[in-house]
């Protein structure tokens, strides 16, 4: 089945209404009622406990629920169960461990670890909060509590645990950064349906439905995480001949034919460092390329570069040519090395300090079968081999550039070379391209359910 075909069928009952809960100010909510709680039990419940008795001021509700159906305000349908003393550093984190550390990460489970008086000693299931991040977790094993920033939330007895972490998630809480959002729990509430049974009806709808989606999830996921390792696999291939195998057979053209060059043979001149011009020069004149303008070996998009004031002679110096190459020489070592491949100038253009030029000898290279070299893992640990380190910082000069070693065939093998690797990368890249687009309509698709869900149409 394909991915598409694993959650159309949810479309159509999902296509009422995609918003999340919206934010209410909670000024009050209306007293329980023979309406709100069906039985004895749960009145008893509301009754027996403090934290079991919403407030008994009537609110202004969001929107209108169904008969039986109450707001309750976020910081009463819980209580809050974090222990100060028993939150684990994250230098304290293991690979392997009994216990599973759970923290405020985008990552389930921070790490692992054996300290057995640090495991959450409360009744589970509980939910845990990030509260930096926002990330929301339904727990229900033994764990340890993470570093700073966890929040751990035990939903009192009228709110069935599962219900309050899918309404939790329903909720949308404004992005505060970095500062906390527990201390905002009190601008909110949810609705809540009048028994037990009516929330794990609604729970176990709702993870129905989730089920079926998160068969096409996996599958386009797989599709995104693989992208760069079958990425990699067909440029090495490209780089050492074998994707030209066929080709150099058909034309006559022998298997050892490949020579290894060094850089400085293959280019005219010496790589060139760009300028450097404090902030004061930015803001009209001459556009200039910076690290953070190109990706993949192409400039991202021209109408993102800055400007800056700059001289006819530093003009004449540092201005861009078509078929020039712009090397990064200066950044964290996942990014150093990056390159790019002018295309196009639809304007003059300088280059940064921190990137060197380097003009190609056209006779012996075509552009666009080095600038894939370059970006290639090959290529790029040639071009990081004899990199300097420092502090979160690493660093190319010219030298290490000229002495990058290079596969060259001819120049017809080169363009056959382009001509497949287009068509082979474009394939991929519209496949990741798909599989993006199915992750975005799923994650719309479950908010859209949940949005259904808490207004009782599951």
């Amino acid at each position: 089945m394909s991915k598409k075909a694993c959650h159309s069928e949810l479309v159509a009952e999902t296509n009422k209404g995609g918003e999340s809960l919206p934010l209410a100010r909670t000024s009050s909510l209306a007293t329980p009622s023979s309406g709100g709680i069906r039985n004895k039990s749960e009145r008893m419940q509301f009754q027996a406990h403090p934290r079991n008795a919403p407030d008994s001021t009537p609110i202004e509700a969001p929107y209108e629920l169904p008969d039986g159906w109450k707001w309750i305000p976020l910081l009463k349908s819980f209580e809050n169960k974090t222990s100060s003393n028993k939150k684990l550093p994250t230098k304290d984190y293991s690979d392997a461990g009994k216990y599973a550390i759970i923290d405020q990460g985008q990552e389930f489970i921070g790490g692992y670890s054996d300290k057995t008086d640090f495991v959450f000693d409360g009744e589970l299931p509980i939910i845990v909060f990030g509260d930096h991040t926002k990330c929301i977790k339904y727990i229900d094993f033994p764990f340890i509590q993470g570093a700073d920033g966890v929040k751990i939330l035990k939903p009192i007895s009228i709110v069935d645990s599962k219900y309050f972490y899918y309404a939790l998630k329903n909720i949308h809480f404004p992005d505060l950064g970095y500062r906390r959002h527990f201390p905002i729990f009190k601008d909110y509430q949810f609705p809540l349906p009048p028994t037990l049974a009516e929330q794990q009806r609604i729970v176990n709808r709702i993870e129905t439905m989730f089920a079926k989606l998160d068969q096409a999830q996996e599958k386009a996921q797989s599709v995104l995480d693989s992208f760069e390792t079958r990425k990699a696999a067909i440029l090495h291939k490209a780089f050492t001949g074998e994707l030209t195998a066929k080709w150099r057979k058909e034309n006559g053209v022998p298997d050892d034919s490949w020579e290894n060059k060094l850089f400085q043979e293959l280019i005219i001149g010496t790589p060139q460092n760009g300028m450097y011009k404090s902030k004061d020069y930015y803001g009209n004149g001459t556009k200039i390329l910076r690290i953070d303008c190109f990706y993949d070996g192409s400039i991202v998009s021209w109408d993102l570069l800055k400007r800056l004031q700059i001289s006819d002679d530093e003009l004449e110096t540092y201005h861009l040519d078509l078929n020039d190459i712009v090397i990064n020489r200066v950044n964290s070592m996942p990014y150093l090395g990056k390159s790019a491949l002018i295309r196009e100038l639809p304007e003059n253009c300088v280059f940064e300090s921190n990137m060197m030029r380097i003009k190609l000898n056209k006779s012996l290279l075509q552009p666009e079968f080095i600038i894939r070299f370059l970006n290639s893992t090959k290529g790029l640990s040639e071009l990081r081999k004899n990199a300097k380190q420092a502090v979160n910082q690493a660093s190319i000069n010219q030298q290490d550039v000229k002495n990058v070693v290079v596969p060259v065939p001819s120049l017809a093998e080169q363009q056959e070379i382009v001509r497949i690797l287009d068509t082979v990368l474009g394939k991929e890249s519209r496949a990741k391209e798909a599989a993006q687009t199915v992750l975005d309509q799923i994650t719309l698709l479950k908010k859209s359910i949940l949005a259904r869900a808490f207004r009782g149409e599951l």
